[in-house]
């Protein structure tokens, strides 16, 4: 029996949700999912259906949820539901909703700079097995992070006054558990042409097939 995932698109277009979740339904088609798209998170009233879905992923900067629906989604991850996702689609999606942030691991907050190393620190893990550190040239998001997340690749910050007072190191990728469910997000992917490339394919690829139930 397939796999059933469900996409939530949306959000300013200058994310590029529309061809991002394209790439993101071909990706899971080509894996032999069922993949449903939708462009509200009114879908998340049925519980039943959301409970009963293999992987759901955020594609919508900002947006808004009703208190019932965010309870709905985070039960079905509690419950086993994957959730995976990347950049502002899943890392800068509700704003505010402080429960729905710490299912996820982090929250959005800036992206001074745009030129970055993503380093590896998890060679072993199934998302990054033999995948070599690459130098990219995108948003650099700063993010404000839960300290439990399994970072599995970082990236060096330096100072970038007022945001970044001294030099730091910041997570791009990592995993973490709800409950049941597992989490996979990936900052990189402002737009189309970012995750359409090989290292992100990759990246995305793996990263929510690990999180599927």
């Amino acid at each position: 029996m397939a796999k059933r995932a469900l996409i939530v698109t949306g959000g300013p277009e200058f994310h590029q949700p529309q061809e991002i979740g394209a790439l993101l339904a071909w990706l899971l088609g080509r894996e032999g999912f069922e993949v449903e798209q939708y462009g509200s998170w009114d879908v998340f009233d049925d519980k039943e259906k959301i409970a009963g879905l293999d992987l759901i992923v955020p594609n919508y900067t900002g947006g808004t949820i009703t208190a019932s629906q965010l309870d709905n989604f985070l039960a079905a991850v509690e419950g086993g539901t994957g959730v995976a996702g990347l950049h502002g689609g899943m890392g800068d999606a509700l704003p505010g909703e402080q429960r729905y942030q710490l299912m996820v691991g982090g929250v959005f907050t800036a992206h001074p700079g745009n030129r970055f190393t993503v380093i590896f620190t998890d060679k072993n893990h199934y998302i990054t097995r033999g995948l070599p550190d690459f130098t990219i040239e995108t948003e650099h998001y700063y993010m404000l992070i839960d300290p439990s997340i399994h970072v599995l690749a970082t990236s060096y910050y330096g100072v970038h006054q007022p945001q970044v007072w001294r030099p730091t190191f910041m997570p791009v990728i990592w995993v973490k558990g709800y409950g049941r469910g597992r989490v996979y997000y990936n900052a990189l992917g402002h737009t189309a042409d970012i995750v359409k490339l090989p290292e992100v394919l990759t990246l995305m690829q793996r990263g929510m097939l690990w999180a599927a139930r």
